[in-house]
């Protein structure tokens, strides 16, 4: 890596919840009963943020308020919303001051983003001295994403947003899900070139790679993200398929870890739960975010264990005894 290996994490978390039909901030809307912003920051210190800039517009004084314990974070508001790229030049004065080395950029409505995809795109960013680097994912349908352009050798040219897309680039199947990994100074150069000469009339963030591409800049497009990992969230459906997904992985990760679970379809278990080995988790069972239960317990059915609880090795919760 870079004598600078520092890496600062900037989040877009300034929408409204339109789709949502919420007055809600978007970002706290719950996943797997997180709001999808906690897990946008956890994928950032994850993968070695020490400090992440969050910019925040619609309903700013909540989620400010919802995590006003993190003094790892750094607030930056965006009055207007004219964009993305307007979004991330709100950040331009705070990068100068204090950040220097890399820069993770994120959508704070992606929670399904981990710290290993971070960890990929930023050593393969490394790997080939990149001024900017992006993870892309193909998709069966990339209706909505910005469609990755490249040349004859496979080296990348530009993002199209799908609103600026030819009938031809429609059905380009690589997409940009918002992952960015750039150099601080490449940022800041390419951030007061950008122009909003669009048909929306709008900054878009993307544009940041064209601008250091023709500056004759090194710029890398790494297949690190699947289908699944790009899942975002715009409206209350969306929120379900990316609730499920999450669902999925945290049962996933009990079981590889010794925790049997009898039914995944019919049972619910919230974000940051720990459960110990041998412990079996019957069918109809919830379990809040945050709890801790021990080793060879017995969870149900048809068992509540509230958030942040505490269960002790051995424990037996909600079972029906034996006539």
């Amino acid at each position: 890596m870079t004598s600078d290996m520092t890496v600062t994490g900037i989040i877009l978390a300034a929408g409204k919840s339109t789709r949502m039909k919420s007055r809600r901030p978007k970002v706290l809307h719950e996943v797997c009963g997180k709001p999808m912003l906690q897990f946008v920051l956890e994928a950032c210190y994850g993968a070695g943020c020490s400090r992440v800039i969050v910019v925040v517009g619609h309903g700013k004084e909540e989620v400010k308020a919802r995590f006003e314990t993190d003094n790892r974070i750094t607030w930056v508001e965006q009055g207007e919303q004219l964009g993305t790229g307007h979004a991330a030049k709100m950040c331009l004065e705070e990068l100068k001051r204090h950040h220097t080395g890399d820069v993770f950029i994120l959508a704070g409505d992606g929670p399904l983003i981990t710290a290993g995809v971070l960890h990929t795109l930023r050593k393969a960013h490394h790997d080939d001295r990149a001024a900017a680097s992006m993870a892309t994912a193909v998709l069966d349908d990339p209706t909505g994403y910005g469609r990755i352009i490249r040349d004859a050798d496979g080296q990348f040219l530009e993002i199209v947003e799908q609103v600026d897309c030819t009938a031809e680039q429609r059905e380009l199947r690589e997409v940009f899900p918002s992952i960015y990994c750039v150099k601080a100074d490449e940022l800041a150069f390419a951030l007061v070139r950008l122009r909003n000469e669009n048909k929306k009339g709008e900054y878009y963030l993307t544009d940041i790679y064209g601008i250091l591409r023709r500056a004759g800049r090194r710029v890398l497009a790494v297949q690190a993200v699947t289908a699944e990992d790009v899942l975002a969230v715009n409206s209350r459906d969306q929120q379900a398929q990316v609730d499920a997904v999450m669902q999925d992985r945290i049962q996933r990760h009990l079981r590889e870890n010794g925790v049997s679970i009898a039914s995944s379809a019919n049972v619910y278990i919230e974000a940051g739960v720990t459960i110990g080995p041998d412990t079996v988790i019957h069918p109809f069972s919830f379990v809040g975010r945050d709890s801790s239960i021990g080793a060879d317990c017995v969870i149900g059915p048809f068992a509540k264990v509230p958030r942040d609880s505490v269960v002790p090795e051995g424990s037996e919760i909600g079972r029906t005894a034996e006539p």
